[in-house]
């Protein structure tokens, strides 16, 4: 493994010194505080959007209006994780009280087993109202959640399934699964057993071995045979194609193998995230302001769709792994999750106020080629977006 390792001086290639510098400019003290006071305005109006017993999805470009969900889709945490970061920096009551209104309709679903996400849906908003209020409650709805994510561990190939069998796929394993690992992790560390922590460590070192290509691209989805424990094969179901690098998926793996890090302090985790950070950063197709187009190999660059939400993690996960390394390297890691927030409160990515459904976000892709969540705002790109910021204040400015 040790051959993989990058020297950090070489690290971010065609992105000069000079480049990051222009965002100098910028004063991320006022940047962040005026973004959070208008995530405020915007989610109130996002709040009165939605129906009491549902949860935000996107914005339907054609009608205007926004699309819900109930609270079994898989994002139907980050509303309320979002309403909790805005709180924190703005002391907003009212934000507060809806926060609590949408965390009670949540908590349900603490119980539920029909896919992987309840890292999203339950650790996202719970975790967070955990460690602001420290509610005992909150921490039995985590622990109950890791209970019931563990029910879909596959001994056979040592990971969680993520989606009930369908075609075209026997037992899917996806690279989202890798942010939903911190729930089991944060568990074990908090007085849960230590099979929560044994079952995450295995299936991040199955994701090691199988999901990622010699050069630390990832498949989108692995599909197994539980019969026998092989793998079928590897597939791109929300990429351009089976070859190619779906941008959000680089995000997700990306920022697990940090996080994974965070918990085990595992060599072997950290060098994965740097691995695939330069991979990424260095990838002829990034552009230069790091917003990334929707796949890596879409054939209508530089005409292709950007990914707001992808930015959004990659922002979020670059500022924890800064914590991990030191000097240039380091540096170069802040620099570029400063670069892509900047971008990303800007005119270009963020809504003004009273438009975009109340969403912060434009321009994010869920589901290209099946045509579902095409150029609009998503949640999860708005609460990484928020995560992001809270980080940078948090770390970098204090």
């Amino acid at each position: 493994m040790k051959k993989r390792y990058f020297i950090a001086l070489a690290f971010f290639g065609a992105f000069s010194t000079q480049i990051l510098a222009q965002d100098k400019k910028v004063d991320m003290a006022v940047l962040i505080e005026e973004q959070f006071a208008n995530a405020a305005v915007q989610y109130k109006l996002l709040e009165k959007n939605v129906p009491d017993t549902m949860m935000p999805k996107t914005l339907n470009k054609l009608t205007g209006k926004v699309e819900v969900s109930n609270t079994k889709w898989w994002c139907s945490g980050f509303f309320p994780g979002s309403l909790l970061y805005i709180f924190e920096h703005t002391q907003d009551q009212e934000i507060l009280r809806i926060a609590k209104k949408r965390l009670a309709i949540q908590e349900k679903e603490k119980h539920y087993t029909g896919n992987h996400d309840l890292g999203f849906m339950m650790f996202n908003p719970f975790g967070n109202a955990y460690r602001l209020f420290k509610n005992p409650a909150d921490k039995t709805t985590i622990d109950t959640a890791a209970m019931s994510l563990i029910t879909r561990y596959r001994p056979e190939i040592k990971s969680i399934q993520s989606w009930n069998k369908r075609p075209p796929f026997n037992c899917p394993v996806i690279i989202d699964n890798m942010m939903n690992l911190e729930l089991l992790l944060w568990v074990s560390e908090n007085g849960g057993d230590a099979k929560f922590r044994e079952i995450a460590i295995n299936h991040a070192n199955s994701t090691i071995a199988n999901h990622y290509r010699p050069d630390f691209s990832a498949f989108h989805v692995l599909d197994y045979d539980l019969s026998t424990g092989k793998l079928i094969a590897g597939k791109n179901h929300q990429g351009y194609n089976d070859a190619s690098t779906w941008a959000r998926g680089q995000a997700w793996g990306f920022y697990g193998f940090t996080m994974m890090y965070r918990f085990v302090k595992d060599e072997r985790y950290l060098n994965q995230a740097r691995n695939i950070i330069k991979f990424l950063m260095n990838h002829p197709n990034m552009p230069e302001d790091l917003i990334p187009y929707w796949d890596f190999n879409a054939p209508d660059i530089p005409n292709a769709l950007r990914d707001a939400s992808a930015a959004s993690v990659l922002a979020s996960g670059l500022l924890e792994l800064s914590r991990y390394t030191k000097g240039k390297e380091s540096k170069m890691y802040v620099e570029a999750a400063r670069k892509i927030i900047v971008k990303l409160a800007s005119d270009e990515y963020r809504a003004k106020q009273g438009e975009n459904g109340g969403f912060v976000l434009m321009h994010g892709v869920g589901h290209l080629p099946a045509k579902s969540e095409v150029d609009v705002p998503l949640t999860y790109g708005d609460y990484y977006f928020l995560e992001a910021m809270h980080r940078y204040k948090n770390w970098i400015l204090n």
